[in-house]
């Protein structure tokens, strides 16, 4: 497979003005990005990386960094993580309240801001520095000392960040939140906060392509069973009530976040990240949907 050729082509065929998206504004920070950015970047495990355009460059990759978190708490808790969050498409926005009433404090899925908080609050039990521990983990998987957060960020979130308080309030008067509130949101805004490639980041999806081992070590970081839950939740639940969308139209387990970057792989193949700051009204970036769509169909790689 030439993927160098398809990316190539994707690049000629898509443009950030033919798309109507709005880079997010809620995140003040994030409102300063330029919208005509636009990267992209296979790793496959035939070592035939390739890229275009702006996949260097480094973005807050926000909910993304909700499957490093999964991976961490599911190798400390197991099976038990399920007693605190649910497996479930949400079908509802990602920080929605009215779904946490309804199912008593439980959040359908860990990619939900409720649920990616619940794992905030797991870690900050049991890691003596979260914050540094989740930056070891993530340079270990890409083989980058230098990945960081991006603090700027991080304080713009905070200041706005109202409803994410307001989720972790409701569910610690529902049982579900065993630490003080401040410490479980402050992890939370910084990880997403973490600045990251496309390039960088389709080599720490590499973990989840190769079945729980880096590629490049074969050092096993993760069970087969605990990489399967992941990348199951990551076809079901990566991108919040558009899940079902993305699986039609691309067809490969991945992740999104609100910073534009968008990551997919496809088991014992490739991991692809793409990078694109315009959202549609569902929160993800409309060019990386269109770009991965162009992608499956050209390379007629999908899971289906």
């Amino acid at each position: 497979m030439e993927y160098q050729k398809i990316l190539d082509q994707i690049q000629e065929e898509l443009n950030y003005r033919d798309v109507f998206g709005k880079v997010a504004s809620y995140i003040p920070e994030l409102a300063k990005v330029d919208p005509k950015k636009f990267g992209m970047y296979l790793y496959s495990t035939d070592a035939q990386n390739s890229s275009f355009g702006d996949s260097s460059e480094k973005f807050s990759i926000q909910s993304i960094s909700k499957v490093f978190t999964l991976t961490m708490a599911m190798q400390i808790l197991g099976e038990d993580l399920w007693d605190r969050v649910d497996v479930e498409p949400s079908g509802d926005p990602f920080n929605s309240l009215t779904q946490l009433e309804h199912e008593k404090g439980i959040p359908r899925n860990p990619f939900i801001n409720s649920g990616a908080l619940v794992i905030c609050d797991i870690l900050v039990s049991n890691l003596k520095d979260p914050k540094a521990e989740l930056l070891e983990f993530v340079r270990k998987i890409t083989g980058n000392p230098e990945i960081d957060y991006d603090y700027t960020v991080a304080a713009s979130e905070k200041s706005t960040g109202y409803r994410n308080y307001a989720l972790v309030n409701y569910m610690k008067a529902l049982g579900n939140i065993k630490n003080d509130v401040e410490p479980i949101v402050d992890f939370y805004f910084h990880q997403c906060s973490l600045a990251m490639s496309c390039e960088e980041l389709a080599k720490a999806f590499m973990l989840y392509a190769n079945r729980g081992k880096l590629l490049e070590t074969g050092e096993r970081i993760i069970s087969k069973t605990k990489n399967k839950r992941i990348n199951a939740l990551m076809q079901t639940c990566g991108f919040y009530d558009e899940a079902g969308e993305f699986s039609f139209e691309v067809g490969l387990p991945g992740k999104s976040g609100v910073g534009g970057g968008i990551v997919a792989i496809h088991p014992g193949q490739y991991s692809v990240a793409v990078w694109s700051p315009l959202l549609n009204p569902k929160g993800n970036s409309e060019l990386g949907m269109a770009a991965l769509e162009r992608f499956t169909t050209l390379t007629g790689y999908s899971i289906f």
